[in-house]
């Protein structure tokens, strides 16, 4: 069995995709203790049973621990915050912003007070509103709070364009940018099979149409099931985020992060490619961009605007 770390991590949320991220986070041995915490006390003790369980099989040396006490979060080196509604068929993430503002609000008291060193992943949507007042109600420097978003909305990417050019998916690199949602901004001119770039490979139309389903990539998701929405991916994204935190791996993720400048934008959170690693975001990093690409990051980051502007209308901010 590899050697575990000392420390901890809380996965805030026991649905399908807290679940999912418990799971990972144990069986990449990233911690010694994973605490899973829900409102749902039952929910969250019997899958922290399950997952110890498994670890017969598994050869994972992890305790897992479910609660639906914050205390028992004190103490802890990175939190992923999946905690929240869903979206159902016709929602928007961001007819979710007034409920999930108020759980995101309640998480972020309890982790400022038990784990004020600790790095915040947020999963919880819509992603980029919700990190923005993670990091406000924490006060915590914004480098320790991202938000996952351009890791799967680039593996969605990713994922398209394998199915299209009937490459193995492992060859593929894919990035995404701006927010998590209808106005996230696709860079297929950074997107390469094996080093060479998409359009080397495909023509404008499938390119497009590759895009728009990557857009609409969750809520196809959601349509399909009926009853839920996305979980493997996007557990699969925010551990590799933490991951790369925790070992300091330095990876160059897409993720929202807090723009100082970048890109010409300021004070607000949005997905960008950054180095992640034991300070949290290290760098971000700016690509050139051509007109089409600008003119799409203005129009997200209107939309973002627009999300916090409502927040705080609804006194959440």
């Amino acid at each position: 069995m590899p050697s575990i770390p000392q420390r901890k991590i809380t996965v805030v949320g026991a649905g399908y995709v807290g679940m999912t991220a418990a799971q990972l986070c144990a069986q990449k041995h990233l911690a010694s203790e994973i605490v899973l915490i829900d409102i749902l006390e039952g929910r969250a003790k019997g899958i922290a049973l399950d997952l110890n369980q498994m670890a017969a099989i598994e050869g994972i040396g992890a305790r897992v621990v479910g609660t639906a006490d914050p205390k028992q979060t004190y103490g802890s080196d990175l939190f992923i915050v999946t905690a929240g509604l869903p979206r159902k068929p016709g929602m928007s993430r961001s007819d979710l912003l007034e409920v999930n503002g108020k759980i995101v609000a309640g998480v972020a008291q309890y982790i400022r007070k038990g784990s004020p060193e600790s790095f915040v992943i947020v999963v919880t949507n819509p992603l980029d509103t919700m990190v923005h007042l993670m990091r406000a109600k924490t006060a915590f420097p914004a480098k320790q709070v991202i938000g996952m978003a351009g890791v799967l909305d680039s593996a969605r990417f990713s994922w398209f364009i394998a199915e299209s050019t009937g490459a193995n998916v492992t060859d593929v690199d894919a990035m995404v940018l701006g927010a998590h949602g209808d106005s996230m901004v696709p860079m297929p001119q950074f997107c390469t099979v094996n080093g060479v770039t998409l359009p080397h490979l495909v023509d404008k139309a499938r390119i497009d149409a590759m895009a728009d389903r990557t857009r609409g990539g969750g809520a196809e998701i959601v349509n399909l099931l009926k009853t839920g929405s996305a979980f493997y991916a996007p557990a699969a994204a925010a551990v590799a985020m933490g991951k790369s935190i925790l070992g300091d791996e330095r990876r160059m993720l897409p993720c929202a992060c807090f723009m100082n400048g970048q890109y010409g934008f300021e004070g607000i959170y949005m997905g960008v490619p950054a180095i992640l690693g034991k300070t949290g975001v290290e760098k971000i990093v700016e690509i050139p961009l051509d007109n089409e690409s600008r003119i799409l990051m203005n129009k997200t980051a209107g939309a973002i605007q627009k999300d916090i502007e409502l927040l705080r209308s609804l006194a959440l901010l």
